[in-house]
């Protein structure tokens, strides 16, 4: 690993040095040849770096881990897991790195970190790698879900290695940056209290609170408010991604963040027929991650991160849990409050004015939608356009036309606001089918697409001339759509 004079990117090694005991130094595979395949160049922005450098072969060596700035000290982090409800001791960045520290334009601390390059202590049988297409994929769903206001992780760029991995076939490697306001995650905690190290633990859940719950630190009891703060900013997470239809696929604790950013894009995809019970997830045999499944999942994995807490919440392990049950009752309130102002703000209303005739409207909405399988974002939009008169198109795709005329006739009533419909109801979503193509064209060299799709992706709410078909559902022949997690 080469150093290099690179005034413009400082990264610290906060992690590393405050964490030894949850991370183990370590360095980059060496790339045969690389090539940037997309930089984010507002992302960049963003953390005060210069694009023209990161486009420079040097850049690009720093994108990939092989050139780090002096004083950096890139880990392969640390954590456990329940993984589709089992739980494993050891997991950690199997092919990925953080590289360090960077301190954005607004003074806030963001990790820079590297997904797919090479294997590390925690890779078990992984090769390490990762190849072009899931981490284009996690790119374009990433910058999608920062533009419909959804916190996540970002992405700074993908660099095509040169190098060819073996996967169902012989595929172009890749490695992606991403940012985060940190990589800590529930899977972190239930690896510092696994290691029945008090001072470990402590330590960390100070961290936490410093970085990204500050509120937590003033309480009487920091430890029980940073539990009530996660569950807050997961609650809120996770209603946010059943507003827009987003199934995460694979929501194991390890994939939980402690900030309330979506992490890890790997089997994720967003809903097109309305069908709770939908599941992309090539490896999700039982549904555990379907769409409706997600809010319990989360409260679920929450009740793990109260279980790791518990020696800081309260001495007495008796009391410490009957004071994290309360925390954890909050959730579902949390997340259907959340959920019900946002439904009731899709329809064109406001929860405030509108009261139970608003959830009522909700509720007889999903049910008619449900029944006939109708594109959700693109009903949604249509009903923008009955909200102004036109209910013809979102009229077009149900099936039981009594029922929803008389639910049109109640909604309409309530004097529902188009333009704030609007605002709320993308008109663009990454469809599966588009992201497939676009990353089967990169594959093959082409990033055209890429750069249409994320074009469209990152200005979801304005409708345009000439992108009809980045609006449309997948075709008939597109059948059945399987998302796989790329290792």
């Amino acid at each position: 690993m080469s150093a290099f004079a690179q005034p413009t990117v400082v990264l610290g090694n906060l992690f590393a040095t405050e964490f030894p005991e949850l991370s183990v130094p370590w360095r980059a595979e060496q790339a045969p040849a690389p090539q940037l395949v997309v930089l984010n160049a507002e992302l960049a922005g963003e953390l005060g770096l210069d694009t023209a450098f990161l486009r420079s072969e040097e850049g690009v060596r720093l994108l990939l881990g092989g050139a780090v700035p002096a004083g950096a000290a890139p880990v392969a982090q640390a954590y456990a897991g329940h993984q589709f409800g089992w739980y494993s001791p050891r997991l950690g960045d199997g092919r990925a790195l953080l590289l360090g520290e960077l301190t954005d334009v607004e003074g806030r601390i963001r990790d820079l970190h590297l997904k797919g390059s090479g294997r590390t202590p925690f890779a078990r049988n992984g090769d390490g790698r990762a190849v072009l297409g899931p981490m284009l994929r996690e790119y374009i769903v990433s910058e999608a879900m920062h533009a419909l206001d959804i916190p996540t992780t970002r992405s700074l760029a993908v660099v095509a290695t040169g190098a060819h991995v073996q996967r169902e076939s012989v595929q172009p490697g890749a490695v992606l940056a991403r940012v985060a306001g940190s990589h800590l995650r529930v899977g972190t905690f239930q690896y510092a209290r696994n290691t029945n190290d008090m001072d470990l633990l402590r330590r960390l859940a100070d961290h936490a609170v410093q970085r990204h719950h500050p509120a937590a630190g003033e309480e009487d009891n920091p430890y029980l408010a940073l539990l009530r703060s996660v569950i807050t900013a997961q609650a809120s997470l996770v209603a946010r991604w059943m507003l827009v239809g987003f199934i995460h696929g694979v929501m194991n604790t390890d994939n939980m963040t402690i900030s309330g950013e979506t992490i890890d894009y790997g089997p994720c995809a967003f809903m097109e027929g309305f069908d709770p019970g939908t599941v992309f997830s090539s490896i999700d045999e039982t549904g555990r991650y379907a769409y409706r499944n997600q809010p319990p999942v989360a409260e679920w994995n929450l009740a793990r991160f109260a279980e790791s807490l518990l020696p800081l919440i309260h001495p007495n392990q008796e009391r410490g849990v009957a004071m994290a049950v309360e925390a954890l009752e909050g959730f579902r309130s949390q997340y259907s409050a959340a959920w019900s102002e946002g439904m009731v703000k899709k329809i064109g209303l406001s929860l405030a004015t509108s009261g139970e005739d608003g959830s009522a409207l909700v509720d007889e909405l999903l049910a008619i939608v449900q029944e006939a399988g109708a594109d959700y974002t693109s009903f949604f939009r249509k009903l923008g356009q009955a909200a102004r008169g036109n209910a013809a198109p979102a009229r077009g795709m149900v099936l039981d036309l009594p029922r929803f005329d008389r639910w049109l006739a109640s909604w309409q009533a309530a004097n529902p606001d188009a333009d704030a419909m609007d605002k709320v109801n993308p008109a663009y979503i990454p469809r599966n089918h588009l992201v497939e193509e676009a990353l089967s064209a990169a594959s093959g060299g082409d990033t055209g697409p890429v750069t249409a799709l994320l074009e469209t992706v990152t200005s979801p709410w304005l409708e345009r001339p000439g992108f009809e078909r980045f609006a449309e559902p997948a075709p008939d022949g597109f059948g059945p759509y399987r998302t796989f997690c790329g290792t």
